[in-house]
């Protein structure tokens, strides 16, 4: 059996505190994921897909609410979702409307309910919020019934004990005699293996600021003896928090559409923002934070009546009149020379 397991979509996010242009940027690439998802389920064959929750980030649009169902339709497979707590289940839910494509399974009850698929031979097991909070449902709860597989989807929290998000624990996971545990909540992608049991959580398909950073994607879990969960990453923009004292080095050699907060380190070397700005616009969505110290200038010493100023005036006075080849050579030395000098640490081209 091969399952799409996706959580944390948050559709509808406002991305308050982004220019317009950012904002509606970031609005349309999430508004692009349920398509994603449905392109990735058909081609990787799956058999179901698992939502655990928070697939809309509170209030919903009918525009996300479309985007959403016509994907899920597309898929062609049992889909089942477990509202969390961004998207509990309310009288202005969607959830409550018989608008949904048939192969869709909305789980409504704050009670672990069960669903047997003969076709696959599985029987799935899920929940959905009725509030903000939800109180731990694997308390004692142990699958049954004479499917071969047993698959749980639920949008808990299995890294806090007095979490007021379904908080769940390792032994839970172990005496839940599940095959796999579909979890939603965590944004960051993570697995565990208690028992019999895998227990995994893609994280968000799509990170919406600098404390999401990095590559997010969905699982693609197949199940066989046991079940093994591989990460994919969709095609959405990334968010990458980054300290260097040079760009370049951190920065790929094409621009892209990910969006960089890069924190300028180290002396500075006169080169001012708005020229780096210049020099990477094929980034857009680059901010640049300087926290640069002011370094002393390359040739201050050479008149310096010292071994230092000694030092820098051979340096000076054989750069002028050199080749090109040479005077890049000697600017190097200095350079690292100066570096040395101030007690930085220095990387050697």
């Amino acid at each position: 059996m091969k399952i799409l397991h996706s959580a944390d979509l948050h559709l509808d996010s406002p991305f308050a505190g982004y220019p317009q242009d950012q904002a509606q940027y970031l609005k349309d690439q999430l508004l692009s994921v349920p398509d994603q998802l449905a392109t990735l389920c058909r081609k990787e064959q799956c058999d179901l897909v698992l939502l655990a929750g928070d697939i809309f980030d509170g209030p919903w649009t009918k525009e996300s609410f479309r985007a959403l169902s016509a994907a899920l339709e597309e898929c062609g497979v049992p889909v089942f979702i477990s509202p969390g707590n961004h998207d509990f289940v309310s009288l202005r839910s969607p959830y409550l409307a018989n608008i949904w494509p048939s192969n869709v399974h909305i789980f409504k009850s704050p009670r672990i309910e069960a669903v047997d698929l003969e076709a696959l031979d599985c029987r799935i097991y899920g929940a959905g919020y009725r509030s903000m909070d939800c109180d731990n449902l694997l308390e004692a709860f142990h699958a049954q019934g004479q499917a071969r597989y047993h698959i749980g989807v639920f949008h808990a929290d299995p890294a806090k004990a007095d979490s007021p998000f379904f908080p769940i624990t390792a032994a839970q996971i172990e005496d839940s005699w599940l095959d796999y545990l579909a979890l939603g909540h965590i944004h960051k992608a993570g697995f565990l293996q208690q028992g019999r049991t895998l227990c995994a959580w893609p994280g968000c398909p799509m990170g919406r600021g600098y404390d999401e950073t990095g590559d997010k994607g969905v699982f693609i879990v197949t199940i066989e003896e046991k079940a093994q969960a591989e990460f994919v990453r969709l095609d959405t923009p990334r968010f990458l928090d980054l300290q260097t004292d040079d760009p370049e080095k951190v920065l790929p050699a094409l621009g892209n559409s990910d969006f960089y907060r890069i924190t300028l380190t180290g002396t500075d070397n006169g080169t001012g923002i708005e020229n780096l700005y210049r020099q990477y616009s094929d980034f857009p969505h680059l901010t640049l934070r300087d926290r640069r110290t002011a370094g002393v200038p390359l040739w201050s010493s050479i008149h310096s009546d010292t071994l230092e100023g000694a030092y820098f005036r051979s340096l000076k006075d054989t750069l002028e009149g050199a080749d090109e080849d040479t005077q890049a050579i000697i600017q190097l030395a200095a350079q690292i020379s100066r570096q040395i000098l101030d007690g930085q640490e220095v990387q050697l081209p």
